[in-house]
């Protein structure tokens, strides 16, 4: 069989940790053809899990956030192209339309845009003082407001929302948190650990309102001065943080025939890609905007973690060279809140089985695993670990979720 060639001009659109990896990637694999990284932010690519941790509680200033520094950039002959969005793509002509008008033309083409981050226009979009939190621009408005004696309403309880709320009562804001749903991360951390979560906010003085959902951010003169919540109470605020999630950067694509995801019929949005993150002739995706398809499910999915990103984008560029790409490792978050910093490796959730096998979780040093469900509503193997203060013992179990290990014997396998 004759292999394919390989292309000459690669453009990487998505100047972030996934894009950044897959430069890096092809130039470790001796691809010696024109690299292009276009990215909608001034500067050089950053890392972003930073934003709602060190850098806005102050303990980060923006520059230990770069990827890498200038002169490692100039090594990897790349032609970046800070601060130019792209608009538009034609797959036929192979060309990506750029915001000042010029086009970038190529062999092969990564999509690594991303997510946005969602501000209903009910939560005050435009008004001084209500905010979502997902690039630098942003973290730096927070911060600010937040060194300025601010009260500050947090909408929704997932990661960006609870990270920032604890740095807001680490520096002494009085911060109030709303989220429908009844506990804290409780989708991705379950009831047990989101119990211990909410628990800790609490102490820390955080006014936690679950199951209550936000009307609208209230405001006068154009400057928000609090939010309406569903059971008709009102929390007073200066500053109201959106943290209500996220969606794929797809919106440049429209009309191009690249597959998107719709939620409704795939279940996933995002550009739906194969296994290997290809999403058409020449054209891969990786990080937050892609969603590849998962043979032991039968569907697409979107992994939104920091280790994805960089792994998924390595994943494409040797693909995309026709090489076999490294094996994947299991899905890693972790999450600074307070004196936790909460680790898991593989799958966790509320729909899982899930029981402590060290520690405790009132004293907050613990390891927790997870087990998907069989027929009969019990579990059989290990597929996720959740610790936190117990780094050895993290490894460990790691490995038992790598291995599938048989759920613990004497473990219960209540959610």
């Amino acid at each position: 069989m004759t292999a394919a060639p390989q292309p000459r001009r690669l453009v990487v659109v998505g100047a972030s940790a996934t894009g950044l990896a897959v430069v890096e990637e092809v130039r470790r694999r001796g691809f010696t053809g024109e690299v292009t990284l276009i990215g909608d932010e001034p500067g050089l690519p950053y890392d972003r899990p930073p934003l709602s941790k060190q850098l806005l509680a102050g303990e980060w200033e923006t520059d230990r956030l770069l990827l890498r520094p200038g002169e490692q950039w100039e090594a990897l002959g790349v032609t970046h192209l800070p601060g130019t969005a792209a608009v538009g793509l034609d797959t036929q002509a192979r060309l990506v339309r750029l915001a000042d008008g010029t086009t970038r033309e190529y062999d092969a083409l990564v999509i690594a845009t991303g997510a946005v981050a969602m501000h209903p226009v009910s939560l005050g979009v435009g008004l001084a003082g209500s905010q979502v939190l997902r690039n630098l621009p942003d973290a730096l408005r927070l911060r600010d407001a937040l060194t300025q004696g601010s009260r500050l309403a947090v909408v929704g309880a997932g990661f960006v929302g609870a990270e920032a709320a604890a740095v807001a009562r680490g520096m002494g804001v009085p911060v109030t948190m709303v989220d429908p749903l009844a506990l804290p991360m409780v989708g991705v951390l379950g009831e047990e650990v989101a119990q211990m979560l909410a628990e800790r906010h609490r102490a820390a003085g955080v006014d936690l309102r679950c199951g209550v959902g936000v009307t609208e951010v209230l405001s006068e003169a154009g400057r928000t001065t609090g939010v309406a919540l569903d059971d008709g109470s009102v929390v007073d605020a200066t500053n109201v943080l959106v943290a209500v999630g996220a969606r794929p950067a797809v919106g440049w694509l429209a009309d191009s025939g690249v597959p998107l995801g719709d939620r409704t019929r795939d279940g996933v949005e995002g550009v739906l890609c194969d296994k290997a993150g290809r999403a058409g002739e020449g054209i891969w995706a990786a990080g937050d905007v892609a969603a590849w398809f998962d043979p032991a499910s039968g569907r697409h999915r979107r992994s939104e973690h920091r280790l994805a990103a960089t792994e998924e984008g390595r994943a494409v560029a040797a693909a995309l060279l026709g090489a076999e790409p490294p094996a994947p490792s299991l899905p890693y978050f972790w999450s600074d809140q307070y004196d936790l910093k909460l680790q898991s490796y593989g799958t966790t959730g509320r729909d899982m089985a899930f029981t402590v096998v060290e520690g405790s979780l009132s004293e907050g040093r613990f390891i927790g695993v997870y087990g998907h469900r069989d027929s009969d509503g019990r579990p059989s193997t290990v597929d996720g670990v959740l610790g936190n203060g117990m780094a050895r013992s993290l490894r460990t179990w790691r490995q038992a979720v790598l291995d599938r290990a048989a759920w613990p014997a004497a473990a219960p396998s209540a959610a």
